[in-house]
Parts: structure tokens; sequence; C-alpha cells
């Protein structure tokens, strides 16, 4: 296997402090918390080759395959007298460094720090093997000072987090309209304020920004203050489409129990299937999933756009991950990786198959 190339060195201290943040999935904060889900074995299941699987997951809409796969019990469904020991990230390097401990087997993650991880690890740590959900992105501003794209020239728009997959898009999405920024600083033609998504809404309401280039549910809360949606990141992708979750696995467990990891793919896959078969069921599970989480359900102004704008699916749009990996080297925020290896979907399309389900690819990025 070829070795990938590390982050490039950046050019200031406060940058290369914030050097481990970079490129992860929301911008949440760093900790994680086990979620303290039971799980129900039916009586006289089955075990697969371990006794337990450790699985990662988000508090967050589009992490709702895990979400839901959790709370309706379809994950455990299939791993029968094996069960999983749940634990929730608040970004991105977190989850990725409890994989690469063996604190988690599985997670569902952003696919920006999975890069991260990937060529960090020079290709030796994890895995892509499915995809889990697309979209759920917006640029929200202040329709009183903001009421066309020309008019973010000069203004103050909010991403999560140096480096994450928002602030990659926003930055290359800034350099398609023939503006500069300096992607180090965030000072330019526009200024890009890297402001936590927990306290975005404030600094919205405060008039500190004038926008933001987010995730959902964050979007949605801004709209409920009064923003309006510029942009929905959707529509600058092929089919409207691009990767906002996968599912990454240590190479390790996966060689050592495929069965587990095709449980859970099953599981995933079979998630999907049921959320988009029962969108407000599915909805309410995944509330409901969230609350239990962090003690607050979401209001029905947020969760109602907000889960309409995230699509639920299997593929990993393998394209559409190497093509944010090209925006953020064109940012200066990533050397040119190697991503030849990142993906093995051999289970999940043996999964698939077995579900009279159509295979995905992998863009040419798969291990050999």
């Amino acid at each position: 296997m070829s070795a990938a190339r590390p982050l490039t060195a950046l050019r200031t201290i406060a940058v290369i402090a914030a050097l481990p943040l970079l490129l992860t999935a929301c911008g949440y904060g760093s900790e994680s918390t086990d979620d303290g889900k039971q799980t129900k074995v039916a009586a006289g299941a089955k075990k697969l080759s371990v006794d337990e699987v450790k699985i990662g997951y988000f508090p967050n809409l589009t992490h709702a395959t895990a979400l839901v796969g959790v709370q309706e019990g379809l994950l455990q469904k299939e791993l029968g007298g094996t069960t999983f020991k749940a634990s929730t990230f608040n970004a991105g390097p977190s989850e990725i460094e409890a994989l690469n401990a063996g604190s988690i087997d599985i997670g569902w993650i952003g696919p920006s720090p999975a890069i991260n991880g990937y060529t960090k690890s020079n290709g030796e740590t994890l895995r892509i093997i499915s995809g889990s959900a697309s979209g759920g992105v917006k640029l929200v501003v202040n329709p009183k000072k903001i009421k066309s794209l020309k008019d973010v020239k000069g203004k103050k728009i909010a991403t999560p987090q140096l480096g994450n997959t928002q602030d990659v898009a926003l930055l290359n999405w800034i350099a398609d309209q023939g503006w500069k920024v300096d992607a180090d600083s965030g000072k330019g033609d526009v200024s890009v304020f890297r402001t936590d998504n927990k306290i975005t809404p404030d600094a919205y309401k405060s008039g500190s920004i004038d926008g933001a280039w987010v995730p959902e549910p964050t979007a949605s809360k801004l709209v409920a203050e009064g923003g309006k949606v510029l942009l929905d990141e959707s529509t600058l992708w092929p089919d409207n489409k691009f990767v906002i979750t996968n599912i990454i696995v240590s190479q390790k467990f996966l060689k050592e129990h495929p069965d587990v990891v095709e449980a859970v793919l099953r599981g995933s896959v079979k998630t999907n299937e049921w959320i988009n078969a029962n969108s407000e069921k599915a909805k309410t599970s995944a509330n409901a999933a969230l609350e239990e989480l962090s003690g607050k359900a979401l209001p029905a102004e947020v969760l109602d756009p907000a889960w309409k704008s995230i699509t639920f699916l299997d593929d990993p749009l393998a394209s559409t991950l190497n093509t944010g990996a090209q925006h953020a080297v064109k940012a200066g925020l990533l050397e040119k990786p190697d991503l030849k290896g990142i993906y093995d979907l051999a289970p999940l399309n043996k999964v698939l198959k077995a579900e009279g389900k159509e295979q995905v690819d992998d863009a040419g990025l798969g291990a050999e």
C-alpha cells in the first residue's frame, strides 16, 4: 500500500495549535460518552465471532442511521447474540482516536475526519465500508444584510471549524466566485469565522456573524431565528448528492471479525430502508434518541426542515469524497493525499446483493 501524505504545515501558531482539530465533521467538541443504551438480545440468539462490538456515532441528525438503528433495535437484531456497546462523540478527532485505540470498532463519521485519519496513519488504520447520509448542509444568512449570493462578499460567515467539511466547502465556493480568502486566518473578500455549532445561533442573534455554512440541525436553528437559506450545498453536487456521513471500521476488526462487520452493515442497510419507508416514524425515533442523549428534543420548527434536507442511503458516494479532498488541497489545508485503499465495499456489496439491492462503487479508491 502506498503511503499517504500528511497534512501540510500551517503557518501560524494559532493554526498549528488547532491542527489536531483539522478536517473534522462538525466541530461540536471532542468528548465521548457512553450513550447508556441497553441492548436486548433475543433468547437463544447465536453469538457471532465476538461477544461485543463497540460502535460510535454523533448525537446528530446526519447520523440518524445509527440513532434509529439503535433506538429501534434494528442493529441488535442483525447481531443476534453479539451485543453492542454504543459511544457518542462530539467531533471527528475523538472518534478517530477511539478507533485507533480500540475503544470502538465501527463508527459513523463525516468524510473529512475519515480522510484525515486515513492519511495520518499512512492508510493503515481504517476503511470506509459504507455510506449513511447525504446533504443536510446550507448557507443561512441574515436577509437584512445579504439578499443575493453576490452580497456574501465583504460579510462575516461562520463555519464549524477550521478545515472541517463545511469549512472546506465554503472556501471552495468562495474561490469559485473569484474571491480570495486566506484559509488559515479566514481573512479576505469574505471573513470566515470558525465558530462552534453550539454557539453559532447566539452569534447570529448578536450580529457577530452575518450567516453560516453549517450542517443540520444548526442550519434550521438559524432559520428559526429569522435566517434565510441562501444556498443548499446539495445544489452544487451532481445529482444533488454528496457524502455527509460514512461508516468506518478498524482494519484489524474487519480482518478478524468480518461476520460482525457484515451484521452491522445489514443493520445499517435495513435501518436506512426503514427510515425511507417510514419517514415520520423515523424522524420521531431519531428525535427521541437525541433527547435521551442530550436531554432535549429538537422543536418541530427545527426538526422538520432539517430532516427533509437529509437523504439516507447506503452508497458512500465515493467520488464526492475524493472531490472534497481535492477542494481541501485547493484551499491549502491538505497536501495531495493518496486515498487508494480507503474503501472496502466488498462486505456492503455482499449485503446489498443478498437484499436484492443495487451494488455501489468505490470510484477507484478501493482496497486491493
